[in-house]
């Protein structure tokens, strides 16, 4: 039984790490006239062009709607019960992009591809803005009453079974393609609560010599009390996300103007290095692109199909709100975010940050700037970023149970339950195969939404339309 079971874990892993290497390894290689080369992923080569294909049919929508996403976000709330207004829906998702990748994420990305890989992740986001627009307002439209949370909810499950139905012309119970997004989102959402746990608990014990098993509990706790009451999620992400992002965007605004004399060399530096004009005699601007359009595509995560189960659950007079609100998200991410975290690094000097790599690259340009409230700070904000990711991606998780299992409370703590369990196991331990699991989620999502919404987008570009037509009038 032993060996059957062996047999069964190694053909397993094996399976993972072929889907693994299909979505994340380069799939083509194109040679470069300096001499190197630009590898294209699967998931790159399938998110881009999307993103291009979509800034042109709702007419460069990032730029020519960015007055009108700052107006939604200042708009009053309306209230229906427990349904999400337009801007909780932003504040959900954006607890999940703002978090590990704007830290970890831009360190490594400034890491492997230089200063000009920071250029690559804002065109990343202006084009990724585009598919998040689409994506949320099909989530919107197609959204349905959630009977066990009260309000609304969906998402790509959602609106891919109502492109299934329309395929095959027949009401249907289940969509194969519909479940298995589910089950790769939740399989996703898994390995992302272990990387939280894991990361957590390690920038506690740098920063406090706190041990990870005590950080552990406490982090699991605190997470316990939340995600287990039926309505505490939003709540608590309503104040959490403003706090952690703002007093990160406002610390850094602070450095920025205080080092406003090195800002010309170091905006320099990030279009010199953009287009490789150093690079290019080393043969490296394959990796300055490819570092700063994989980070911004996977940090914003336009595209994945995980922001659109809190756009489904917003209350709105027009779906469009709801996909420029989610189209903003991706903005704030990576323009102003993740742009922050580039920024404490390059105006600190390039010999307090030899001899760094990765987190320690950010706590030692922190602690040039702050002193040792530096490494605490950075330490502080990992924790709220990583918290809220795990808080939001439980708030997702809901309408993919859902769909799987119907409207169960049973099915419901039982996921949550599980999340909780690898939420801990991180904190103790990191293991690897367990991210690449999260990863192939998140890639397996990412392609089952994009299949659909090159069919169904027409209706989100015709809800666009219709708000620009009303909203002239």
């Amino acid at each position: 039984m032993s060996t059957f079971v062996d047999a069964a874990v190694s053909v397993f892993i094996r399976a993972v790490n072929a889907v693994y290497a299909l979505l994340w390894h380069d799939l083509i290689t194109l040679p470069l006239p300096s001499g190197g080369s630009l590898g294209l992923p699967l998931l790159v080569l399938a998110l881009v062009p999307t993103g291009i294909y979509f800034t042109i049919r709702t007419r460069c929508l990032p730029v020519r709607l960015m007055p009108e996403m700052l107006r939604l976000t200042l708009e009053k709330r309306g209230s229906d019960g427990h349904a999400l207004s337009g801007l909780q829906s932003l504040i959900v998702s954006t607890a999940t992009r703002v978090g590990m990748g704007n830290l970890v994420g831009v360190v490594a990305a400034v890491s492997a591809g230089g200063a000009g890989a920071v250029f690559w992740m804002w065109i990343t986001a202006l084009v990724g803005a585009s598919t998040a627009f689409i994506e949320s307002t099909l989530a919107n439209i197609y959204k349905e009453e959630d009977p066990l949370y009260g309000g609304y909810r969906g998402g790509p499950a959602r609106y891919i079974h109502v492109l299934a139905e329309r395929w095959r012309r027949k009401k249907l119970s289940k969509s194969i393609m519909a479940v298995l997004f589910a089950v790769s989102g939740l399989i996703c959402w898994c390995g992302i609560s272990q990387v939280i746990g894991n990361s957590v608990s390690s920038a506690f014990e740098n920063a406090f010599g706190i041990k990870p098993l005590h950080s552990t509990i406490l982090l699991v706790a605190v997470a316990a009390v939340i995600v287990l009451r039926k309505h505490a999620t939003v709540k608590v992400l309503d104040v959490l996300v403003p706090i952690m992002a703002g007093a990160y965007f406002f610390i850094t605004v602070f450095l920025i103007v205080k080092n406003a004399a090195l800002l010309p060399g170091v905006f320099g530096r990030i279009f010199s290095e953009a287009f490789g004009l150093r690079q290019m005699a080393a043969g490296g601007f394959g990796a300055v692109i490819m570092n700063g359009v994989k980070r911004g595509l996977f940090s914003n995560e336009a595209g994945s199909g995980s922001a659109p189960c809190s756009a489904a659950a917003a209350r709105t007079d027009h779906p469009a709100k709801v996909g420029l609100l989610q189209a903003f998200g991706v903005l704030i991410d990576t323009i102003v975010i993740c742009t922050c975290t580039a920024m404490l690094m390059f105006l600190a000097p390039a010999e307090v940050l030899e001899g760094q790599s990765g987190m320690g690259l950010l706590q030692a340009a922190m602690a040039h700037h702050l002193g040792g409230f530096g490494s605490v700070f950075i330490a502080v904000i990992l924790w709220l970023f990583s918290f809220s990711t795990f808080i939001g991606v439980l708030f997702y998780a809901r309408s993919n149970v859902a769909y799987l299992f119907g409207d169960r409370w049973g099915a419901q703590t039982a996921y949550k339950l599980l999340a909780l369990a690898m939420l801990f196991i991180g904190g103790l331990a990191a293991y690897t195969f367990v991210w690449d699991l999260g990863d192939v989620g998140i890639g397996l999502m990412t392609i089952f939404n994009l299949i659909a919404l090159y069919p169904l987008a027409p209706m989100a570009l015709e809800s666009l339309r219709d708000y620009e037509a009303k909203h002239r009038k």
